[in-house]
């Protein structure tokens, strides 16, 4: 079979189109992908090596803040409920919140830092419950809310009722309990 020029002009071209087509398809696009995938990373590792420089810079300030909290923290268990109660009161009576009951909670953990959890109920404005979670959020202690239910008391009164659970850490000597909470004896603290 003997083409034409005009049909080998046309065979050729359309070899060149597959050829290319072919080429990127299998070579340029992967290549493409492979050089997006290497960019984002980079800018990964570039985020990740700027943080380390941050922390290698700031380690001798975070060194001393630590070395500070651990010795003016919570160093036993005796202490942090007794530390953690004396502020909930005070916290309280600064924001004019009626708290009605404190109940702490034992978590037995075979990690070096230990946790109590308070369990506080009382009644207040909003006003007055927000200033209560602002002194909590604030506190030097080491504690933060874990969770948080409002709601409403009487509309005549304008009051609200809260219900939070308090996460207070202390250093203490790991138990040797496999129980994820302790079943020790819960006092209720009523205010």
């Amino acid at each position: 079979m003997v083409l034409s020029k005009r049909e080998r002009i046309i065979l050729i071209v359309t070899l060149a189109c597959v050829g290319l087509l072919v080429v990127s398809k299998f070579v340029v696009d992967p290549i493409q992908a492979k050089l997006a995938e290497m960019e984002t990373e980079r800018s990964r590792l570039h985020e990740e090596l700027e943080e380390a420089r941050f922390l290698l810079a700031n380690q001798s300030v975070m060194q001393r803040k630590w070395k500070a909290l651990v010795s003016d923290g919570l160093r036993n268990e005796a202490e942090a409920e007794s530390k953690v109660l004396i502020a909930l009161r005070e916290w309280s009576n600064d924001a004019g919140l009626a708290v009605s009951s404190i109940k702490p909670d034992r978590i037995a953990s075979d990690k070096g830092l230990q946790e109590i959890i308070f369990t506080v109920a009382g009644k207040g404005t909003l006003e007055s419950v927000s200033r209560f979670l602002w002194q909590i959020e604030t506190a030097a202690l080491p504690v933060k809310v874990r969770d948080i239910q409002l709601g409403t008391g009487s509309e005549s009164e304008g009051t609200m009722s809260l219900q939070l659970h308090l996460s207070a850490l202390y250093l203490g000597t790991p138990e040797k309990s496999s129980d994820a909470r302790q079943s020790e004896v819960n006092y209720e603290y009523d205010i």
